[in-house]
């Protein structure tokens, strides 16, 4: 009895005021909206025709639509859709996208994980210093290094291709990768290889039956960062792929229009919708091994 009423007295001690409550609930939702507002604008005005999403009249014809009921005969209209992905074929954007994400990802992990565990391990001082000329290499702007490839690419008749932009990508995304994933694996302790190798495993069984199970989740927030550093990659792609090998973030701008040639906002607003769902798909899949891995990272064990 004297428990049960020595728990209520702390639940009633730590209870927050009502109106701490009002003012924390509050901050929330202030918060989300004002996050989710720029993606629920765009979602809803790439429904609508330009007149009536960018009108300089009045701006509320984005709620009723007028322009669009004249020119599509009702309020909402998927012609900005239909325009990006059938006529401007921005589907082949989206394959190339997955297939640059997906080669990148795989190929940047997979040396990571390996150098990472490597220099984790190593007791050699070359290990502290093949980390910092890493981290210098990443701090270097990536248009700095783009440029270093352009000459070898034409020269060798492989510009524009999708190979050579994952071989950059994957340079440029390397040191992020090793830096992370090294965090990582000095999180692990060494006690764990060496109870391995007594048990009659080799080194490399040891990092592959042992430390990946207990690494994966620093192994999705790796992955899951690589792939958002080349999914919304436009310096790299932008300049060594050629116009039908484009990936989302170039084609979006194509539709935009230059100086020269005229653009079709709607395909844009239409084009950027589309290119965000799959983020918001997975970062919502991977939530929880994401901030698993963050919060493993952050913490020596």
């Amino acid at each position: 009895m004297n428990s049960i009423l020595r728990n209520n007295m702390t639940s009633n001690q730590i209870k927050r005021p009502l109106a701490l409550q009002i003012l924390i609930y509050g901050f929330v939702l202030f918060w989300f909206i004002l996050a989710a507002f720029p993606f629920m604008w765009t979602m809803w005005g790439s429904f609508k025709v330009e007149l009536d999403f960018f009108s300089k009249l009045d701006w509320t014809n984005v709620f009723s639509g007028v322009r669009t009921q004249v020119v599509h005969g009702k309020s909402f209209t998927g012609a900005g859709y239909d325009g990006a992905w059938i006529q401007e074929e921005f589907w082949r954007a989206f394959l190339n996208t997955a297939i640059v994400c997906f080669c990148t990802v795989l190929t940047s992990l997979t040396l990571a994980t390996l150098g990472g565990y490597a220099l984790s391990r190593s007791g050699f001082r070359y290990s502290f210093w093949l980390l910092i000329i890493a981290l210098v290499f990443r701090a270097l702007p990536p248009i700095t290094l783009v440029s270093g490839y352009l000459q070898p690419f034409y020269d060798w008749n492989v510009w524009g291709t999708l190979p050579t932009t994952i071989i950059v990508l994957v340079a440029i995304n390397q040191p992020f990768t090793l830096w992370m994933l090294h965090s990582f694996f000095q999180t692990i302790p060494k006690e764990l290889d060496e109870s391995a190798k007594v048990d009659g495993c080799s080194q490399f069984q040891a990092f592959r039956h042992v430390i990946i199970p207990v690494m994966w989740p620093g192994v999705i927030t790796a992955g899951l960062f690589s792939f958002l550093l080349a999914y919304n990659d436009f310096a790299v792609t932008g300049i060594l792929l050629s116009q039908e090998n484009q990936t989302m973030v170039p084609k979006i701008a194509s539709f935009m229009g230059t100086t020269q040639t005229e653009g079709n906002i709607m395909f844009a607003v239409a084009a950027v919708v589309s290119s965000i769902i799959p983020l918001f798909i997975l970062v919502m899949f991977f939530q929880r091994q994401l901030v698993s891995g963050l919060t493993a990272g952050a913490v020596k064990g």
